[in-house]
Formats: structure tokens, sequence, C-alpha cells
């Protein structure tokens, strides 16, 4: 085996195509790969899966932000979905849904169960909440059909108008309540509206791949241990992080050129094209529903949104790079929520809670992307 990686580095040297790829790197063993890796530093020849380059985050948040206009009318500024929240989990959902607002979505929406729909209401008056969703325990054997089709029938006279779909969000593991959600993540698809999957919607498709599946409007923000099942169930291996970009880049095409965006100390964002990486600012806080900002990684979904409409305009930059708006999205929402993270943990310390750092985030653009 070593053998074998000297010569192809040799050849890799001279110019010469070997047949030796980041993917056969990253199927040997850890041992194995870390030899392989220091013979290319000896040889002084670029690890093959290349390097992460760091985005230009910044540049980029200002690039997506659309201008304030007294001209616009309500809705031009995003209209965001949430399809999440049961009985166990109300506070995600609601964390998702407010961040879009706090940075400047018009118009933010939650489809949740029964039972979670007063107390998502008792949050804000200005989340548009849908108490729709149905779990086990309240449905008949022989009522599911008809129920399953009245929650399709309800989130599809809505469908159309949202520029992004958030799903996971507190959403739980019911299995009714995900078969239910796995035919709305169909109807998105059909529709051909952003779909981001975070929390339990990650679980959804963990175990369900053809829902997101060459879907090039899907994107994934596994955390941690999200991030490890994703690559036990795809590559059948363990997470490599001497080859966090090559494995990365091999997730996101086997699961048919999605985006992945990996939370981490420096998150990572791959469509299998490219891979760049965000870490600008941050915190060393980790509160719980941090992460439910993320999908605001909302957050993440309106400047989704908004990517894909300046990316068509006629007088948009063509030198930013990359070109992918659901790319461009979450380099954007990580740089804010890391920003606003690192605001609040100058305030806070180690009380920091989700709360404090929702309130950072339009102080965060303000600063980065400051109103005219």
């Amino acid at each position: 085996m070593i053998c074998s990686g000297v010569c192809s580095l040799m050849l890799i040297k001279l110019g010469v195509n070997s047949g030796f790829s980041a993917r056969s790197c990253m199927l040997a063993s850890p041992a194995v790969f870390r030899r392989q890796e220091f013979l290319i530093r000896c040889l002084g020849v670029k690890s093959m899966a290349g390097p992460t380059s760091e985005a230009d985050a910044e540049n980029i948040l200002r690039a997506i932000t659309p201008p304030l206009d007294h001209s616009k009318h309500k809705g031009q500024a995003g209209k965001i979905a949430v399809v999440g929240g049961c009985r166990e989990y109300t506070g995600a959902p609601y964390f998702a849904a407010i961040s879009a607002l706090k940075i400047g979505a018009d118009l933010s929406h939650v489809f949740c169960t029964k039972d979670a729909a007063p107390v998502i209401k008792s949050y804000s008056p200005e989340i548009i909440v849908h108490p729709i969703l149905e779990e086990s325990y309240s449905v008949r054997d022989e009522d599911r059909a008809s129920i399953s089709a009245k929650v399709l029938a309800e989130v599809d006279k809505w469908m159309e108008r949202f520029d992004c779909l958030v799903v996971g969000p507190g959403l739980g593991r019911d299995p009714f309540l995900l078969d239910c959600v796995s035919e709305i993540i169909k109807h998105a698809r059909e529709s051909n509206v952003p779909i981001l999957i975070d929390g339990d919607g990650l679980f959804l498709v963990t175990n369900s791949l053809d829902l997101v599946s060459g879907y090039p409007l899907a994107v994934l923000t596994p955390n941690v241990n999200e991030y490890k099942r994703l690559v036990q169930k795809v590559l059948n291996c363990e997470v490599n992080d001497e080859d966090a970009h090559g494995q990365i880049l091999s997730l996101a095409e086997q699961i048919g050129g999605v985006t992945i965006l990996r939370k981490g100390k420096s998150d990572l964002i791959t469509d299998s094209k490219t891979v760049k990486s965000v870490s600008i600012y941050g915190s060393p806080r980790r509160c719980s529903g941090q992460g439910d900002i993320l999908s605001g990684r909302q957050v993440v979904a309106i400047f989704i949104s908004w990517a894909r409409k300046l990316t068509v305009a006629p007088d948009w930059d063509t030198r930013i790079s990359p070109k992918n708006p659901t790319i461009l999205g979450c380099i954007a929402g990580s740089t804010l929520l890391r920003k606003a993270a690192s605001l609040a943990f100058e305030d806070k310390k180690r009380s920091t809670l989700t709360t404090d750092i929702i309130e950072c985030l339009g102080r965060s653009l303000e600063d980065i992307c400051p109103v005219k």
C-alpha cells in the first residue's frame, strides 16, 4: 500500500494521472492515510483533496443583504416557513422563526402540532402559526390517510408563497408525523422551493435519503453527531477529520449534490464541487437552541432566499464567488450567527442563552452591513 502510494505521488508530481484520488485516500485506514499525507508533505506536493478555503465571509454577506427601500412591499424581503414543533419541543421552531424576522425577513410561518401551537403563539405575536400537524397518539389507524391528505393540502395552499422551507426544528420523531413531513418535502421539491433540513429533519432524511438526493436546493445543516450519522449511513465509515475536506465533498456528491453545512469550530460548507470554511468570529459557549438560530440556521434560510433573487439580477456582481446561492446563503448565515454569538458572549459570558444571541443578530448585521 505504501509503495503504491509513493509511486502514485511521484506520478502526480510529474503531472501524470495515476488514478490515485482523494476518495481512495479517504477509504484507507487512518494509519495508512496519515502515512500517505506524510509522504505528500515530504515530496512537497499539496494534499490531493485540496485545501479548504476560507470564505470571503463579510463581503459575501454584504453582497447578499438587500438594501432597504421605501418602494418595497411586505413579502419582498423574504417569506420563510418552519415545519416543526410538537408537545415536547416548542422552543426550537420559535428560535428558528424569530431569527429570520430579526435580520429582515418580512414573514415567518410555523407549521406545528396542535399541542405546540398555543405555546409558540405565546412566545411572539409576529410569527404566523399553523396548528395542522398530528402525532400518532391522536390519530386512529383508519383515519391516517385522510388526515395526512388534509395536512398536505393545507401546506400546499401556502407553498408557492415561501422563499425557503426549514424542516426539523422541534419536529420530534413520531412516525405518523414524520410520514406527513416526508410528503411535505416531496411537494416542496415539486414546487422548486429551497429546503433546509435541520434537527429531527436530519434524522428523517438520514433514513430516507431519496427525499433530498439529487435536489440542488436542499441544504443539510448537521451538528457533530448528526454529521457522524450521515457519514456512517452514506459512506459506511467513520468521520475522518484528517481529510474533512475530501470526506464532506464525497458525502455531498453521494447524496446527489446537496449543500451541506457542517457545524463546528469552523463551519464547513460544500455543494460537492467546492468546500468553503467559515471560522471568523465565534464563541466558546454552546447553549441549547443555538443551532436552531442558524437553520436561523432560519438565518441561513433567509440569506438563501436573498441570494437566489440577487444572483439572477442584472446588476449582480459576477466577481462574487462561489456562484451557488445555497453556498452563499450558508456562508452569510454562518458568519452572522457566529458574530452574534461572539457579541452575546462578550456581554453575558457563561450565562449566554440563545435569546441573548437572537437579540444580537440585528446589531451584528448592522456592524457588517450598515443601513444607508
